[in-house]
């Protein structure tokens, strides 16, 4: 990270630029390039299949076209208001 090993890095951030970080990341995404790329297609293949699509079938989602990322787990509060 600029240029620093990761343990370099970790001695001179402080909390709270720790916490700015993290925040850009949820706003943005990773900050591997190969990774933002990878994404940019999946969005473009997901919105292709979703346009193209059968009536009745399901539509698929970003992470269906995302091999190296996991869709992240379901929150509680999304598994309550899935099941109503």
């Amino acid at each position: 990270m600029g240029g620093r090993t990761i343990e370099e890095a970790k001695q001179s951030l402080s909390y709270q630029e720790f916490l700015q970080w993290v925040a850009y990341r949820r706003k943005r995404g990773s900050l591997h390039s190969g990774m933002r790329v990878e994404r940019g297609t999946a969005m473009l293949a997901m919105l292709y299949v979703n346009a193209h699509k059968k009536k009745g079938a399901e539509s698929s989602k970003i992470f269906d076209f995302m091999e190296h990322e996991d869709e992240p787990p379901v929150s509680l509060d999304q598994a309550m208001e899935s099941w109503q």
